[in-house]
């Protein structure tokens, strides 16, 4: 196998998606919600919305079903654009459930405004949501096992007895910064300048944030993911990037 391989990105139309898939992507006559680049070990997305997503939460792996801790990092934000991490003030399962059913939920959520370049890491058995205007890569657990527990009136199935079983009621710390590092993943952010060494010592992913260049002369340029295996190899820049992998993977 090659020592570096270009992840194919596959996009999926949402009712929440855009067709401003800035800073990325050219504009699409599609409404594009997510672009996923699914692998053995992670899945990495980038999402781009123009209304609020459900209210939702994830299971661990220990929950008897695939686990999905998450992080995102912020690539563009609207004015005024949030995203929902935890709760404001610690509250009941009872309560949680009886305001995800009458949509008082958002109230009890605690909105963070956001802006490009932050960071946020979101566990397992967090409740979040994503609000409107906002382009993100998402790096996750392989898993997309989600509980919908509010969803604007949509038609989809929600999931309130399961996602009551998992969800942390408590308060999430807010923005984390890079690097982030759990059991599931690592991700690190990384300059690739003109010429320059370019050396790993474990597999690892790598997302184009920003400019182009090439790595051991095969071009790259911003929203590809590559797999990049062990070793040194030869880059040229400039660019901006997350470097990812899973240590257990």
């Amino acid at each position: 196998m090659s020592a570096i391989r270009r992840l194919e990105g596959v996009p999926y139309e949402k009712v929440w998606g855009s067709h401003d898939l800035s800073p990325l992507f050219p504009p699409s006559e599609r409404k594009i919600g997510e672009v996923w680049f699914p692998s053995d070990s992670l899945l990495i997305k980038f999402l781009f919305t123009t209304e609020n997503l459900s209210v939702q939460v994830h299971p661990a792996d220990e929950d008897g079903a695939s686990g999905k801790t998450e992080m995102w990092h912020i690539l563009r934000a609207d004015p005024g654009a949030k995203i929902a991490l935890g709760f404001r003030e610690p509250v009941t399962r009872e309560r949680m459930v009886e305001a995800a059913k009458s949509g008082e939920i958002i109230d009890l959520l605690n909105w963070i405004p956001v802006q490009a370049g932050e960071t946020y890491f979101t566990p397992a058995h967090t409740v979040h949501a994503i609000g409107a205007g906002i382009a993100l890569c998402e790096i996750q657990q392989n898993s997309d096992v989600t509980y919908r527990l509010y969803d604007y009136g949509r038609p989809r199935d929600l999931h309130l007895e399961q996602g009551a079983r998992v969800a942390d009621l408590g308060l999430h710390p807010g923005a984390c910064g890079l690097p982030v590092r759990c059991e599931y993943f690592e991700t690190e952010a990384v300059k690739l300048g003109g010429g320059a060494d370019y050396d790993s010592t474990h597999d690892h992913f790598l997302i184009v944030l920003e400019g182009n260049g090439d790595l051991d002369g095969e071009t790259f340029a911003a929203g590809e993911v590559w797999h990049v295996a062990a070793g040194p190899h030869r880059a040229n820049g400039p660019a901006r990037c997350l470097r990812t992998w899973a240590p257990r993977g």
